[in-house]
């Protein structure tokens, strides 16, 4: 199950990396958006890094 995406992230980079970033998602046929949450996923698998899901409960009627 994918968790829905409600947060936003910007960053300020320079054009070097904004480039890379661009032809690396386009190599691999993904949004920008898309590379940069497979290249953090990635780093995070192969460090170890984990993070505890915390599903919000439905409102009470």
């Amino acid at each position: 199950m994918k968790l829905p995406k409600v947060e936003t992230l910007s960053i300020r980079t320079s054009a070097d990396i904004k480039q890379l970033l661009r032809m690396a998602a386009e190599k691999e046929h993904r949004s920008i958006a898309s590379m940069m949450e497979m290249l953090i996923l990635s780093y995070a698998q192969e460090h170890g890094l984990t993070v505890d899901v915390v599903q919000e409960k439905p409102p009470k009627n």
